[in-house]
């Protein structure tokens, strides 16, 4: 094992075709060293150009690389004399023994198969890319001259990591183990709150690179598809990203009000659905995702003010206004969230033209619903069209606002 010279800032590159797998070791890599020089590809042909290019202090590959596999990378990399790797990680979903063998003459820093060890591979990243004792802290950059608000948030709003984590997730994957190991219905248990951790392991099981037969539309379809090793990695890797929880007690208050209102959401829908046998499962995600822009609207609030911004419960207010629809829509296409649940989402706030379906109906209902505040209201919202249409009245109405939010 080599261990790079201490006064200078490591390179690494990581190419994985998976955009979820990559995001987590990117943000391992960072956990352990947040100085590091890092490049990030998807395909062979782009490691390899980029390893012509730049000398790497360590490479990170998936051995099935689409158009040159990570072991034909390794293999060109120890062929090459002059400006070597120090070190090579190659990824593999295979443990089997003539994969092992095919590898040890080309000698990997570390073969490791996926779903991946976070903490064994980030132990070997601590030895790799960090002397003994050496630890490096970053600050957060200051704002460029002339930034404004309004344009910070515009700019941050087609990269933006998504809400903060409402739950402990650390906690979450902790308790997820049973007796015979890693339980999906505990996790989904778990997690099932956590707008965040339900988009991500929906979008990551959607993912191109997996090429799902049919979308996974539910947090329980993602857990199923992703299996019990990835999807704890992937929600570990969550609580790895910088600034993931938000520490401004503003900031926090504003996104448990957020979060009471998606809970609040998910409750009804998944009751009223359930109540007129439609997909209670699919309605309680889109209820639950709903405000997922409002709160990464907050996250990068927080950003702001840790840059040196100020902020005040007016500025919030303004620019979840203004902002929190579009920060939603972004992440949602962005993150390839299936159409189908993208347009349940869209139904809360309001119906489009056309034909729509009956879970639309009830999500758009619901939207209604979580804006009630007295029963004069609830009896009046017993009189709308959609209420009419799906033949729901003010008994059934009172008896949903007034179920425990557990109930579902």
């Amino acid at each position: 094992m080599t261990v790079v010279d201490s006064m200078a800032v490591p390179s690494v590159l990581i190419a994985e075709s998976d955009p979820w797998t990559r995001d987590l070791l990117k943000h391992v890599v960072l956990s352990v060293r947040c100085d590091v020089q890092l490049d990030v590809c998807e395909e062979g042909r782009q490691a390899f150009t980029l390893l012509s290019q730049k000398t790497y202090d360590l490479v990170i590959a998936d051995a099935d690389l689409p158009a040159m596999g990570g072991l034909d990378l390794l293999r060109t990399v120890r062929q090459r004399r002059s400006s070597p790797v120090r070190a090579f990680i190659l990824l593999s979903d295979r443990s089997d023994i003539a994969s092992v063998r095919e590898v040890l003459p080309l000698a990997p820093t570390a073969y490791l198969t996926k779903p991946l060890d976070i903490g064994g591979l980030t132990r070997r990243l601590q030895g790799l890319l960090l002397s003994a004792g050496q630890e490096v802290l970053c600050g957060v950059p200051g704002l460029a001259p002339g930034m404004t608000l309004i344009r910070f948030l515009a700019q941050h709003r087609a990269t933006s990591d998504g809400a903060p984590l409402m739950i402990d997730a650390e906690a979450a994957v902790r308790h997820s183990i049973g007796p015979v190991g890693p339980d999906l219905a505990l996790l989904e248990q778990q997690v099932r709150t956590d707008p965040q951790i339900s988009a991500v392991l929906i979008a990551a099981a959607n993912s191109a690179a997996r090429h799902p037969v049919s979308p996974a539309q539910t947090l329980s379809q993602a857990l199923q598809s992703l299996g019990p090793g990835r999807s704890m990695n992937l929600v570990l890797g969550l609580t790895l990203k910088q600034r993931g929880q938000l520490s401004d007690p503003c900031l926090s208050d504003y996104a448990e009000q957020q979060w009471a209102v998606s809970r609040r959401a998910a409750g009804y829908a998944y009751a009223l659905a359930r109540m007129l046998n439609l997909d209670h499962q699919r309605c309680y995600c889109a209820g639950l995702l709903h405000r997922l822009g409002d709160l990464a609207v907050l996250r990068c609030l927080q950003e702001w003010q840790l840059a040196g911004g100020a902020l005040d419960t007016r500025v919030i207010d303004e620019s979840l206004a203004e902002f929190g629809a579009a920060y939603g829509s972004a992440l949602r296409t962005r993150w390839r969230l299936p159409l189908e649940l993208r347009e349940l989402i869209a139904a809360i706030y309001h119906l489009g033209g056309g034909v729509y379906s009956r879970e639309a109906l009830v999500m758009n209902l619901v939207g209604q619903m979580v804006k009630l505040t007295t029963e004069e209201e609830i009896s009046e919202l017993a009189n709308c069209k959609t209420a009419r249409l799906l033949r729901v009245g003010t008994p059934e109405l009172l008896r949903l606002i007034q179920a425990p939010e557990g109930c579902v």
